[in-house]
């Protein structure tokens, strides 16, 4: 797939020529393509806001969404989009500079969501949760005013994973990011095309082309976060498993409410047994359906 021709943006200049690259990225694209089309993310004609962080992640998003363009099989625009919220140390030219050199379409939108998240939440609390919630409605705010239908980012297989033992362990339900949703306003999509790829892939691929990452910890409110710690939680079973966490994501898209407890799910009080038909056990138990 990836012999012909190996540089086919400038996001691909300089690739390794090493046959373990090339097996990484051919997964990667793989990998991508599935998520969009199991989920039904292609609106031919759309225009989709790339989101862009300067992490490897969204390096990843970007460069796999051009190839897969690129190869005729994203038939939509591609806007790139930073946004700067002002958070100390962050190296403002950088995405600009890199976008440019790509030339890849983009708008680096600055707002100082940082100052309000620092003035808002109490000291020794982590920022995370209100700045995503900041910069999400800034997103939403510039897709609308570019004409995009989709705002895209760059969360992965493990952000999906953690995501859900998140909620498991402190939000007491089963839930996690979607690879698909729909705004609370409902006029644009939310896109995670990565759904299917795993971290350390991100990683490898994003080290190897050389890209310039942005850490995310700018705001020096990441220790102790209860993320890192389910983090840490899956990286020691996946160390004595391994594909462990391959076999966790997979059960996200195995679901069997009748084995769940949820009756807004499945009608528990309606079921009823078949007394004529004797599939139970030996004794003659009834089986529920």
């Amino acid at each position: 797939m990836l012999d012909e021709t190996d540089d086919i943006h400038p996001l691909f200049h300089g690739a390794p020529k090493s046959t373990e690259f090339k097996k990484l990225r051919k997964r990667i694209v793989q990998n991508t393509r599935e998520a969009i089309e199991h989920y039904g993310m292609i609106e031919p004609g759309a225009r989709w806001l790339v989101c862009l962080s300067g992490g490897k992640d969204s390096y990843t998003l970007l460069a796999v969404l051009h190839e897969l363009k690129w190869r005729g099989l994203l038939p939509v625009d591609l806007l790139a989009c930073n946004l700067d919220q002002g958070q100390p140390g962050f190296p403002a030219t950088v995405l600009p500079e890199f976008l440019e050199r790509m030339g890849v379409p983009h708008r680096i939108e600055y707002q100082d969501t940082y100052s309000i998240v620092v003035d808002k939440v109490p000291q020794g609390r982590t920022y995370c949760a209100l700045c995503s919630r900041l910069r999400r409605g800034n997103l939403y705010r510039i897709a609308r005013e570019e004409g995009c239908s989709a705002v895209v980012l760059g969360h992965h297989r493990d952000d999906i994973l953690e995501t859900f033992f998140m909620n498991l362990f402190h939000g007491s339900r089963l839930a996690t990011m979607p690879p698909k949703l729909v705004n609370e306003e409902g006029d644009l999509f939310v896109y995670r095309p990565l759904a299917h790829v795993a971290e350390d892939d991100c990683e490898k691929f994003a080290r190897a082309m050389n890209y310039p990452i942005i850490p995310c910890d700018l705001c020096g409110s990441q220790d102790g976060l209860q993320r890192m710690q389910v983090k840490a939680l899956l990286d020691q079973w996946e160390k004595n498993h391994p594909g462990r966490r391959q076999k966790m994501f997979r059960a996200l898209g195995n679901i069997r409410p009748s084995h769940m407890l949820d009756p807004s799910l499945f009608n528990f009080a309606g079921l009823s047994r078949d007394l004529d038909k004797n599939d139970g056990d030996s004794e003659g138990i009834p089986v529920l359906r």
